[in-house]
């Protein structure tokens, strides 16, 4: 239970297939109280079933795209619940029809919204916690994969928009240190989400990290949230800047004979 007596905010949550799903179950099994955020009403809708499971009955609304909805959601849920000890960023968005083909062949509008969303939502995020929600310090996590150091097939723009995020995890854990707040991600190995079976092929990418993994498999929820607990709790109180690998030990491979 080393979450126990800690709360924070899990957003980015879709579904039970969903990264987020496995973080939030492994944060509740160890303890803590969670609360969920919601781009759109659609989404919090569809979540507010799952919310239940993990005793909180309301959603909270705030689109990370729109300017000042971070801040005006973050003031409500310091009214709602006060101070708290964590936020986990599990949010990032392309367009599917162009994590296809070339990466070069991505339009300007794609690439701005990307970076816009899978990125400077997170500075957002850390800034306004920092200001509003963690007086006494706390643990920030986003969520990222390989893709931003190798080349990945299809993954294109949001390959960017995560390499982006990890240097801003950098920045940002020097920038809020002083403040007794760390700042970390997690580079997951490949799952299937709603999100990855929007990657061109993915299906295939699945197959060669399973093959060429020290642990002949692909990762699980499980194994991701509890990677993500751990950082967020006080065990890990000596780790911020830092991006984790999640991935069966894929990441460590170069070519296999």
């Amino acid at each position: 239970m080393i979450m126990q007596g800690k709360k924070g905010i899990v957003m980015g949550l879709a579904n039970k297939f969903s990264i987020a799903y496995g973080i939030a179950q492994s944060l509740k099994d160890n303890g803590a109280d969670l609360l969920f955020t919601s781009q759109t009403d659609y989404f919090k809708t569809k979540i507010s079933d799952i919310a239940k499971e993990f005793g909180n009955h309301e959603v909270m609304l705030c689109d990370v795209s729109l300017d000042g909805e971070i801040e005006k959601a973050f003031d409500e849920i310091h009214n709602q619940i006060g101070d708290i000890d964590f936020i986990v960023h599990s949010i990032a968005f392309a367009d599917k029809n162009e994590l296809t083909g070339r990466y070069c062949d991505t339009t300007r509008s794609n690439f701005l919204n990307a970076m816009n969303i899978s990125c400077y939502s997170f500075t957002e995020v850390c800034k306004y916690a920092a200001q509003k929600l963690m007086p006494a310090g706390g643990s920030i996590l986003a969520l990222t994969y390989y893709g931003s150091e190798k080349v990945v097939q299809n993954y294109n723009v949001m390959a960017i928009a995560k390499a982006a995020l990890e240097t801003s995890v950098m920045y940002i854990a020097n920038d809020v240190g002083s403040s007794g707040i760390r700042v970390n991600a997690v580079s997951a190995g490949p799952i299937k989400t709603l999100a990855s079976s929007g990657v061109g092929d993915f299906s295939r990418i699945l197959e060669i990290d399973r093959n060429r993994s020290p642990l002949r498999r692909n990762i699980t929820q499980k194994d991701i949230g509890d990677a993500c607990t751990f950082l967020l709790s006080d065990m890990a109180s000596g780790i911020t800047g830092e991006v984790v690998h999640v991935d069966c030990g894929c990441s460590t491979i170069g070519v296999r004979f």
